[in-house]
């Protein structure tokens, strides 16, 4: 995937939960979000999706958007890749 998908997903990431940079920097792959990140509550996961879909300009489907999308880094950055146009 690419570097500036990655990049620009953890600043979105780092706007809309408040996570510094070192926090955003220790983000691998295998890194847990949903049910790890104390910030990314059921408000916090709107306002992330809402932020996602304005900074990458795609469109994402209510059934797109279950646990298994924020189970772990990896997952959302997959999401976000696969939704951004070849």
């Amino acid at each position: 995937m690419s570097d500036d998908c990655d990049a620009a997903l953890r600043a979105v990431l780092g706007d809309v939960l408040g996570l510094n940079a070192a926090r955003l920097a220790a983000l691998t792959p295998e890194s847990a979000l949903l049910g790890a990140l104390p910030e990314l509550d059921s408000m916090a996961i709107a306002t992330l999706f809402g932020a996602i879909e304005d900074r990458f300009a795609v469109v994402f489907d209510d059934a797109e958007l279950t646990g298994d999308t924020l189970a772990d880094y990896a997952s959302l950055l997959a999401l976000v890749h696969g939704k951004r146009p070849a």
